[in-house]
């Protein structure tokens, strides 16, 4: 469970979180966290993460802050929107050296296999596409049995096939019970994928609820319309 209250950050004059307040304690869901540049998603992902350290405002996780903790993020598995690693590695030294930074068991070559990694594993970082780079972090996020997932920008440069895996991935990850945050500007894989949202605007919540309720408030039938009427200002139809 994760648990933000009156959660603060700004840089310099800059506010760029103004008091959020989230729960996320529901297992086997899949919650998208969404935005304008700007909105302040990045900051939450990485103040959850301990890589931003709040103004105001604590985090919880399991009913233990995480002020000054670091295990833990043994309990999270996270993709980054841009993942910066030594181009000069190979990904099976990438891999041995995940390995080394944290313990536990492991199913990387399971991963491997469904994208089709093992023609790349000797080859330099460096040397890849962005879709193979970016299967090479999937792998990452997904080869420790973490109770929660937290993916920015999971499907930047992926082909169609491996858009079927990330999908079975993260369909498997909600039916083991995981907590998993989604932060993505793909609306239609936040309409297939999602079970709630949770949509920033300014540093604050502006909407959380189902798809099902966002859809319903704003009398449109897909998430990006929705979306739209909130950047717009419009205000939700009450029943």
């Amino acid at each position: 469970m994760i648990d933000i209250q009156n959660l603060h950050k700004s840089y310099g004059k800059l506010a760029v979180l103004r008091g959020i307040d989230l729960n996320l304690s529901q297992t086997g869901q899949i919650s998208a966290i969404l935005g304008p540049n700007g909105s302040g998603k990045t900051t939450l992902i990485k103040s959850i993460l301990g890589l931003v350290i709040p103004d105001q405002g604590d985090i919880r996780m399991d009913g233990q802050t995480i002020k000054g903790q670091w295990a833990y993020r043994h309990h999270i598995s996270y993709l980054p929107q841009i993942a910066r690693f030594p181009e000069n590695l190979t990904v099976t030294e990438l891999l041995a050296m995940i390995k080394d930074l944290r313990s536990g068991p492991t199913d990387d070559d399971a991963l491997i296999q469904l994208f089709g990694l093992g023609p790349h594993l000797q080859k330099r970082l460096g040397d890849l596409s962005g879709g193979t780079k970016q299967k090479v972090n999937l792998v990452i996020a997904f080869m420790y049995d973490s109770p929660v997932i937290i993916l920015d920008e999971p499907t930047s440069g992926l082909d169609p096939v491996a858009m079927i895996h990330l999908r079975e991935l993260l369909q498997r990850a909600r039916q083991q019970g995981k907590i998993i945050l989604l932060s993505t500007h793909i609306m239609s894989f936040v309409d297939e994928m999602a079970d709630e949202v949770v949509f920033l605007l300014e540093g604050a919540i502006r909407f959380r609820g189902t798809l099902v309720q966002l859809k319903t408030q704003y009398q449109e039938d897909n998430v990006e319309r929705a979306i739209a009427n909130i950047l717009q200002g419009e205000s939700p139809i009450l029943a």
